[in-house]
């Protein structure tokens, strides 16, 4: 299935960045765009997502310098436009690996396109890896393990789900039963046409 090499390798990029564990760390992808497209992607996917999950962390110190702040807004903002980007990325390569399927006439469109399924998925590989993490703490109180532990099990289930209907859908793509589009990102707040603040600058 698609989901368990997806899985997968969200799994990797997660652990791989752990060792080091720092925003400003190198990346190097494994994986050749040439001959591993869909894995390139994935992993560069999850690694923008790793990184920023980590930015999310530091901006909360309630002492962070605000000078650091308004810097690490601008790496969040420049983030958020990379994994939006990736998303498109991999929807282009499902349009591209599908584009001979002829939809059923009575094929209907899913809410949502196969990337921002995926999209979801890396981010709950993130709450899997960091909840596991909380429910094993040896500083924890019982009551704090507990819980985690609880959550951790929705979490699972969830990624499971997630998973299934992920497959469901690409299969369902395959053979015609639904067709994908895909929207091009329509952000306003980085035009400088768009944005007012940014046009009354100019």
């Amino acid at each position: 299935m698609f989901t368990d090499k997806a899985n997968n390798i969200f799994q990797d990029v997660i652990e791989t960045y752990h060792v080091i564990n720092t925003v400003d760390q190198p990346f190097e992808n494994p994986y050749n765009k040439d001959s591993h497209l869909l894995e390139h992607l994935l992993y560069r996917k999850c690694w923008i997502d790793t990184v920023q999950w980590h930015y999310e962390d530091i901006i909360r110190d309630p002492q962070i310098d605000p000078v650091a702040a308004l810097k690490l807004k601008r790496q969040i903002d420049a983030s958020n436009q990379d994994r939006t980007d990736m998303v498109e990325y991999i929807d282009s390569y499902f349009l591209e690996k599908y584009k001979d399927v002829t939809p059923k006439a009575d094929a209907t469109i899913n809410t949502e396109s196969p990337a921002w399924g995926i999209d979801r998925l890396s981010i709950l590989a993130l709450k899997v890896y960091h909840m596991h993490e909380e429910a094993t703490r040896t500083d924890a109180s019982e009551a704090h393990i507990a819980a985690c532990k609880k959550k951790l099990d929705v979490l699972l289930e969830q990624r499971k789900d997630l998973s299934t209907a992920i497959d469901t859908l690409l299969s369902d793509i395959e053979k015609g039963d639904k067709y994908m589009k895909v929207y091009k990102q329509m952000k306003m707040y980085n035009d400088d046409e768009l944005n007012p603040v940014l046009r009354s600058q100019k």
